[in-house]
């Protein structure tokens, strides 16, 4: 894709993605990130039995695909990502997920040619009441980019 193809997809988002958030996908996040903290872990410390997800939990989730917004994600570099919370999210709910192509950019680094895309994700739950968000810068490589 170039640059041009890029920009012509800012401002679009995918459809919203229903995500189920279990107790065992909780527990697996959790030991990987090396967090043993027990909210994380053990539900009979909440009456309701629920397990609080650790803070980046949501980048397990699906989010979907920005129609018409398809390349190659092999050499893709991840620059950066940062995250508003508003809500705890915790085991049992359901969570609706979409991404946003928010802005779209070129720079020249000591690697040649680069486009930088920033997407933004939004996790609602079932009312629409904003839960989550998060922005996310990736850099896309490709030899046909020049400036």
């Amino acid at each position: 894709m170039t640059f041009e193809d890029f920009r012509r997809s800012m401002g679009h988002s995918s459809r919203p993605v229903r995500n189920e958030i279990e107790k065992g996908a909780i527990r697996r996040f959790a030991a990987a990130i090396g967090d043993f903290n027990p909210r994380y872990h053990d539900d009979s410390r909440r009456s309701d039995g629920r397990l609080l997800a650790p803070p980046t939990f949501s980048r397990t989730f699906e989010y979907g695909s920005i129609e018409g917004l398809t390349f190659a994600r092999e050499g893709l570099i991840h620059g950066e990502q940062s995250f508003t919370y508003y809500e705890p999210l915790y085991s049992g709910m359901t969570v609706f997920c979409s991404t946003t192509l928010r802005d779209v950019y070129e720079r020249v680094g000591s690697l040649g040619a680069m486009i930088f895309l920033v997407y933004g994700q939004e996790v609602r739950n079932a009312d629409g009441d904003l839960l989550e968000e998060s922005t996310s810068v990736i850099i896309f490589r490709d030899k046909e980019v020049a400036l």
